[in-house]
């Protein structure tokens, strides 16, 4: 089965920044969001210069589901990780999550994920991994710059460190008398606010969080001159839970501008503790 260390290596040995134009011809994708989508797909699965046919068909033997815009994540590899794009267009920029909080996992309860998604494999699983795959594309261009997939256990704190603050917000307004709540995935829908029952209220959260390029700016140091990078952040010990092979293949790569680099990064629950970490880079 597929996995991010297969995904690095088919980039690294065929890389493509201009998205849109290798996609548009396919009719894969309208955009460059919707690009950067499916070249993921493709770097996991192997299928970059595949027929559409093949590709429906490799992403069928490598991923048990492929997800919506509306609730994360966007794909989950078979019995492996789950993973979510997200489009940047600047160096600078903040990842808008919306809705959903980052997550240092995708767990099985989460209220937010689908039926579909809980259901996806034979086998009921609990949690799984989760990589955030982010893509730097400047604006006014359909060139990709940039690509990261960063582990959330290396970038986002435990779930209850977000609830928290949700559900405070969610008890305190429950805490209004005379008006009517309505269960939902929000922070909270009122209903029937004035007198006459006429006017709702939708409390949405929109989370945001700072890019890899900025978490990890004291790591990796981006070359703007460059056409394009691509780096990875994986703690060390999930990096040798993949199987030796793909140790071996990624290990055993010798281009130009390309290293595997041992790190210690700040644990997301407490930045006093360092954790082993793997940095993958590439540019060209």
């Amino acid at each position: 089965m597929t996995n991010l260390l297969i995904a690095i290596s088919n980039i690294v040995e065929n890389p493509i920044t201009d998205l849109v134009s290798h996609y548009r011809g396919s009719n894969r994708a309208n955009s460059m969001g919707d690009a950067l989508e499916v070249y993921v797909k493709d770097v996991f699965c192997g299928s970059l210069n595949k027929t559409n046919q093949e590709k429906d068909s490799l992403y069928s033997q490598n991923f048990s589901y492929l997800g919506n815009q509306n609730n994360p994540p966007d794909i989950i590899v078979k019995e492996g990780d789950a993973i979510e794009v997200k489009k940047i267009e600047s160096l600078s920029s903040a990842i808008a999550l919306n809705s959903s909080y980052p997550k240092n996992k995708l767990h099985h309860d989460d209220s937010r994920i689908t039926n579909e998604c809980r259901n996806c494999e034979e086998a009921t699983w609990e949690s799984k991994d989760i990589i955030y795959s982010v893509g730097v594309a400047p604006k006014g261009t359909n060139k990709l710059k940039a690509l990261w997939f960063v582990y959330g256990s290396c970038y986002a704190a435990n779930r209850n460190t977000y609830t928290r603050i949700a559900d405070k917000i969610t008890n305190g307004i429950q805490e209004i008398n005379d008006v009517e709540f309505i269960e939902t995935n929000e922070l909270a829908k009122v209903k029937k606010v004035d007198p006459l029952g006429i006017t709702d209220l939708r409390v949405r959260g929109m989370w945001h969080i700072a890019n890899p390029v900025k978490v990890f700016e004291d790591h990796v140091t981006l070359n703007k001159e460059k056409e394009f990078s691509v780096n990875t952040i994986i703690l060390e010990e999930k990096y040798n839970s993949f199987p030796k092979v793909d140790r071996d293949r990624i290990e055993s790569i010798s281009i130009e501008g390309f290293s595997i680099t041992d790190i210690q990064i700040k644990s997301p629950n407490n930045p006093a503790k360092l954790l082993k970490a793997k940095l993958i880079s590439y540019e060209k």
